[in-house]
């Protein structure tokens, strides 16, 4: 099995890129979620945005080495995401690359 994903896929005369992802937090598809977030790709670059948890659930450690694992696959090289705390956002850059997942 391949540890990477096509990010490009050729159907007949069309190419289809992945460009947008939305990610949920939930243990079987179709359930309710209680994290949802929205990838957006532009070469080897990711944004997050949207990243929302339930008010009684966090975003933890393994969530975010998630992430990381999923941004390896899809060969990206830095993500950038905004934290909102203490009422202001922070912008955050991560170098997939050297972090550990």
């Amino acid at each position: 099995m391949s540890n990477t994903i096509e990010r490009f896929v050729k159907i007949d005369d069309w190419i289809f890129e992945i460009k947008s992802i939305r990610a949920i937090r939930v243990e079987k598809y179709g359930q309710p979620y209680d994290a949802i977030a929205n990838f957006s790709i532009n070469g080897e670059n990711a944004y997050i945005d949207g990243l929302m948890t339930r008010e009684e659930e966090i975003f933890t450690r393994k969530d975010h080495q998630t992430f990381i694992k999923f941004c390896k696959k899809l060969a990206i090289k830095e993500v950038t995401f905004d934290r909102f705390k203490q009422l202001q956002t922070h912008e955050n850059v991560v170098n997939i690359h050297s972090s550990v997942a």
